[in-house]
C-alpha cells in the first residue's frame, strides 16, 4: 500500500473514541486557569496550574457553605475534583440534576461567582442539550453561531459571558470549529477574538436574575406525620430526603417487596411510633410526593386519621408516603451502594446498639424546626390554566385583564420587547435582527477588514423587506388558535408537499378528509357549536337543506356520520386523559370547553 493507503487505513481503523454524550438530565462543568500571559519558562507551569487549581477548589468549599450550606439537591450534589485532559490539569465535575431544573441553575450560579473571586480561570458549563447558555439567548446571537461550532466557544470568565470569535466576523455560516488548546491560546493571545456583548449576557443568564434569594425558594418545608426513627434520619442530615423521595417516586415491584407483609413488625419504620416534624424537601421531589396516587400498604392500614380531619389526613399520608420510600430505599438491592444508603445503615445500626438515642416528644417540640411553606404553587386551577393559556386576563382590580403571575407577565413584555426591537431595527434583514454592533471584545479593537467582509456579504442582497400585513394577520390568527379559510388544510398540504413523490395521493386524501368534515358540518364556521350535532347539510350561509322522502337512506347515512364523528370524538377526549390533544385543540378552536377530565 501507498503512504496515501496506509495513513487512510490507519485513521479508518484507529478512530478517536468519541467523548460520550451527556444524559438529558445531566449538567457537566469544567474549570481551566488560563492566565492572562503565558507562564515565564523558568517556572513549573503545570505546578503552577494545579497550585492555583487547588486554591479554587478551597474557594468553592467556602463558597458552598456559605451559599449552598442549607441546599438540599434533587439527586446529586455540585462537586469538584482535580483531573486532566489533554495533558491539561483543571476541577471538572458533573451533577445530575433529575427532574430539578433548577439544580442546574445553581450550579451556573455558583460558577459564575466563582469567577469572580479567581480572575485567571475559566469556565465551561454544558448539559444534554450541549451549550445551553447560548439556546437561552438564541434570540440574541449573531448569525455565524450555529451549534455543530459552538464547541469550546463558550465561556464563563470575571462573572461575565464570553463567547470566541471566529477569525473574520461573518453574517453568514461559519464552519470554523475550534479545540479546546486552540481555545486555550486565542484566550491568551487574541484577547480581540473575545466576544462580549451585554444583550447576550442578559438572556444568558436571564435565569438567574433573583439569586441568590431563589437559591431558597426552590426548598419547601412541610409538617408531616412520620416514623421516629425518620425523623432521627433526616434531623442528622436533612439531605437524604432526596433519595428517599426518589426510591418512592421510581419504585417498582420488586421495591415494592416489603410493604406487601402484613406484619408491620418486619418493618424499619414502623407505622406505631409516629411524631409530627417539619421536613425540608426540594420543591419537585414535595410535589412528587404529594401527586402521585399510593393505596395504603396492608402493613400501614388503620394508622391514618379520619379523612374528616383533612389536615392531619394530609400530613399522616405524605408521612406514610415517605417512610415507604425510606423502606423501599433500604431495601432495594440497587441501593446498596449508594453512600447515602451505607450511612444510614450505620445510623440505624448505633440506635439498635444503644450509641444513639431516638429524640424524644419534648426534644422535638422545643428544639427542632416547625416551619410551614404555604402549598398555594402546587396548586393548578384547570380552567384558569385553559383562561392564561388563551391569554385572556379574567382577574378583577388593578390586575384585571394581565396574564399569568408576574413572572409570566414579564416574560411576555420581554418576548414583545424583542419583537417591537426587530420591527424597529432598519438594518434587520429575512435573517433576523443584527445586534453585532452591540458586541465589544477584551482590547475594544475594531476590525476594518471584518467590516469590509461584512458590506462584501451584503451585496446582491435586497435592502429593503415588504411587510404584508394580511399575511402577518393570518399567521398570528392561526398561532393563537383561531380559524382560517375553510379550504386551508387542503392548501398546506399542497405547499407542503408540492415537491413530493406522493403529492397527488396527499392532495386526494386532503379532498375526501375535507369532504367528510364539510358533511358533517365542522367546517361551517357560520353555524354555531351547539348546531353541529343537528347538522345535516347546508349551504355556505349555513341554511338547513330540505330533506325529501325519497332521500331517508341518505339522511340515515348522514346520522350515520353525526354518531360516528360524536363517538371517535369522545374516545379521542378520554384517551387525552384531560391533557393536550387534537380532539381538544379542535374544540377550543370552536370555542367548545370541555369539563375538567376526572377518571
Amino acid at each position: 500500500m501507498t503512504s496515501e493507503e496506509d495513513r487512510a487505513w490507519f485513521e479508518s481503523t484507529f478512530r478517536p473514541i468519541p467523548k460520550p454524550q451527556l444524559p438529558d438530565d445531566a449538567v457537566e462543568y469544567s474549570i481551566y486557569h488560563i492566565p492572562s500571559s503565558p507562564t515565564p519558562a523558568v517556572i513549573d507551569e503545570a505546578a503552577e496550574t494545579r497550585a492555583r487549581l487547588l486554591e479554587v477548589q478551597r474557594t468553592a468549599a467556602d463558597l458552598t457553605k456559605d451559599l449552598l450550606k442549607d441546599y438540599i439537591w434533587q439527586r446529586e450534589a455540585f462537586k469538584l475534583e482535580i483531573t486532566k485532559e489533554d495533558g491539561v490539569s483543571l476541577l471538572q465535575g458533573r451533577t445530575t440534576f433529575g427532574d430539578s431544573i433548577e439544580d442546574e441553575w445553581v450550579i451556573v450560579y455558583f460558577l459564575r461567582e466563582l469567577t469572580k473571586r479567581h480572575k485567571d480561570i475559566w469556565v465551561k458549563v454544558a448539559d444534554g442539550d450541549g451549550e445551553f447558555l447560548l439556546i437561552e439567548a438564541s434570540g440574541t446571537l449573531p448569525a455565524w453561531i450555529e451549534p455543530d461550532i459552538a464547541d469550546n466557544r463558550v465561556w464563563i470568565h470575571q462573572g461575565e459571558l464570553r463567547i470566541i470569535k471566529p477569525k473574520k466576523e461573518a453574517k453568514r455560516q461559519v464552519t470554523e470549529k475550534i479545540s479546546l488548546s486552540e481555545a486555550r491560546k486565542i484566550i491568551q493571545n487574541e484577547p480581540s477574538r473575545i466576544l462580549r456583548s451585554t444583550i447576550i449576557q442578559e438572556e444568558a443568564f436571564y435565569r438567574l436574575r433573583n439569586y441568590p434569594q431563589q437559591i431558597n425558594e426552590n426548598l419547601h418545608s412541610a409538617i408531616i406525620t412520620i416514623p421516629r426513627k425518620a425523623a432521627f434520619l433526616l434531623h442528622q442530615k436533612p439531605a437524604y430526603i432526596s433519595p428517599a423521595v426518589e426510591a418512592f417516586y421510581v419504585r417498582d415491584p420488586i421495591a415494592l417487596r416489603p410493604l406487601r407483609s402484613k406484619d408491620a413488625s418486619d418493618l424499619v419504620f414502623k407505622p406505631d411510633d409516629l411524631v409530627d416534624v417539619s421536613v425540608r424537601f426540594t420543591r419537585v421531589g414535595y410535589a412528587q410526593l404529594k401527586s402521585q396516587e399510593f393505596p395504603v400498604p396492608t402493613s400501614w392500614a388503620g394508622k391514618l386519621p379520619s379523612t374528616e380531619d383533612h389536615k392531619a389526613y394530609e400530613r399522616a399520608e405524605a408521612g406514610m408516603k415517605l417512610a415507604c420510600g425510606f423502606e423501599m430505599l433500604l431495601y432495594d438491592p440497587q441501593n446498596q451502594d449508594k453512600p447515602a444508603v451505607r450511612e444510614m445503615k450505620f445510623l440505624l445500626e448505633d440506635i439498635d446498639t444503644g450509641d444513639e438515642t431516638l429524640p424524644t416528644d419534648k426534644e422535638i417540640q422545643e428544639t427542632w424546626d416547625k416551619r410551614e411553606d404555604d402549598e398555594k404553587w402546587l396548586d393548578i386551577n384547570y380552567e384558569d390554566l385553559e383562561t392564561e393559556l388563551k391569554g385572556r386576563g379574567e382577574g378583577k382590580g388593578v390586575d384585571a385583564g394581565k396574564f399569568g403571575d408576574s413572572g409570566a407577565q414579564e416574560n411576555l413584555q420581554r418576548i414583545v420587547a424583542r419583537f417591537e426591537e426587530f420591527l424597529n431595527d432598519n438594518s434587520a434583514g429575512f435573517d433576523g435582527a443584527d445586534f453585532i454592533d452591540d458586541f465589544e471584545t477584551d482590547s475594544d479593537v475594531d476590525d476594518d477588514d471584518d467590516d469590509d467582509d461584512e458590506e462584501a456579504d451584503s451585496e446582491g442582497e435586497d435592502k429593503d423587506a415588504s411587510f404584508d400585513e394580511e399575511e402577518f394577520s393570518r399567521m398570528m390568527k392561526e398561532m393563537m388558535g383561531m380559524p382560517s379559510a375553510p379550504d386551508s388544510i387542503r392548501k398546506r398540504v399542497e405547499e407542503l408537499d408540492s415537491d413530493g413523490d406522493d403529492t397527488e395521493h396527499i392532495k386526494e386524501l386532503s379532498r375526501r378528509m375535507e369532504a367528510e368534515l364539510k358533511g358533517t358540518g365542522v367546517l361551517d364556521l357560520s353555524r354555531r357549536p351547539h348546531e353541529f350535532s343537528s347538522r345535516k347539510a347546508g349551504s355556505s350561509k349555513g341554511k338547513a337543506a330540505k330533506v325529501s322522502n325519497e332521500d331517508e337512506d341518505d339522511e340515515d347515512e348522514d346520522e350515520n356520520i353525526n354518531i360516528n364523528l360524536a363517538k371517535n370524538l369522545l374516545e379521542s377526549l378520554q384517551g387525552q386523559a384531560g391533557a393536550s390533544g387534537p380532539a381538544g385543540n379542535m374544540l377550543s378552536m370552536m370555542n367548545m370547553r370541555m369539563p375538567k377530565y376526572d377518571r
